[in-house]
Order: structure tokens, then C-alpha cells, then sequence
């Protein structure tokens, strides 16, 4: 699971008042994976793991302004992994590829150099009032006025096993060592481990 499901659920059975709207959250849960390794060539490491931590963004829009937030959730993780140096490809999903609740998705992989390709990192998603409508959260803006389905965006901000992999990869040094990108290294107090 993910605090995408927790997020939306906290609004269930709401009317929300149209000038709060856009609402925009972020949400960190632990979160499993009963496939870990079923793919194949991520039977070992850390990259596909039974158990991770992630940072979620999600959003409760109006309609119109729905494609709009997308894309400005689209350019927060592309900020993200640009502040940790990361190389990364933005990749618009086919519907073949996307799951029944979304109606546009984007992927942001990263460059896995050891792996000798990118990875997916992030899924950015709008669902549209797909999970609104399941959820019964409308909105309006006069209290007289009838109701309308809001829509519901979610995105993957960091899922703390893979930004660790694409970091040790990206920033390994010859003699072995990992270079700490440059905004993590207040944080690290040091600038390699």
C-alpha cells in the first residue's frame, strides 16, 4: 500500500468548499510488496525489496485545473531528483501501461549506471474523478449550488530504496566510495562514505 489510499479516504463523504480547492498533501507510510524479486533481474539487492518507506504527494482539484496540477506535481519530483543530481528521463505512460484509475501517468526513471539503464523511480498520476466519484467527494462553491466530483492526483515523491540505489550507482568513485550529492551533505555531515 501507500498514503495515497489514506489521503483520499480522509475526504470520503465530503463537500469541500471550492475556494480551498486546489488541497495539496504529502504523506510517508511503509509500504509492502508481496512480489519482491518476481521479476527476475531484481531477485537481489535493494532496488525491488518486500518493504520500503515512501513519500507520497496528492492533490484534490477542480476539474479544470486538474492537468495543471499534474504537471506542477510532475515538476516537484523532477526538482527533487534534480537537487540530488540525479540523471533522470520523464517517460508519459501508454494506456496499455497505466493502471484502471488513471487517466494520464508519468514515470520519472533513473539512469541505474551499474545497470546500464534507467529505472523506474516515480509514477505521477491524475485520475480524474475516478476515485471522487468511489469516495463521494464533491465540491462546490455556493451552498446552494449543486455539487460537483473533484479529481484526485497522486505522485510518488522518494521511495527510499530506490533514490538510495540510484544514488550509490550515480555516485560511486573509482576506489569504491559513494559521493554525497552536494544538497544531502548537511544532512550527512560528511561529503563521501
Amino acid at each position: 500500500g501507500t498514503s495515497e489510499h489514506a489521503m483520499a479516504a480522509m475526504r470520503s463523504d465530503e463537500i469541500i468548499e471550492g475556494k480551498d480547492l486546489p488541497l495539496r498533501y504529502a504523506g510517508t507510510s511503509p509500504c509492502f510488496r508481496k512480489e519482491a524479486g518476481a521479476h527476475g533481474r531484481d531477485q537481489k539487492g535493494i532496488f525491488r525489496v518486500h518493504q520500503f518507506d515512501k513519500i507520497e504527494q496528492f492533490v484534490f482539484s477542480r476539474p479544470e485545473e486538474s492537468w495543471k496540477e499534474h504537471e506542477r506535481m510532475l515538476s516537484v519530483a523532477e526538482e527533487f531528483y534534480q537537487n540530488i543530481e540525479t540523471p533522470y528521463k520523464v517517460m508519459l505512460l501508454s494506456s496499455g501501461d497505466m493502471g484502471k484509475v488513471s487517466a494520464k501517468t508519468y514515470d520519472i526513471e533513473a539512469w541505474m549506471a551499474g545497470q546500464n539503464a534507467y529505472r523506474e523511480i516515480v509514477s505521477c498520476s491524475n485520475c480524474l474523478d475516478y476515485q471522487a466519484r468511489r469516495l463521494k467527494i464533491r465540491f462546490r462553491d455556493k451552498t446552494n449550488e449543486e455539487t460537483q466530483y473533484l479529481h484526485t492526483l497522486n505522485s510518488t515523491l522518494v521511495a527510499t530504496s530506490r533514490v538510495l540505489v540510484s544514488i550509490m550507482e550515480n555516485f560511486q568513485t573509482k576506489d569504491g566510495h559513494i559521493a554525497i550529492p552536494k544538497v544531502l551533505q548537511k544532512y550527512m555531515g560528511k561529503n563521501i562514505i
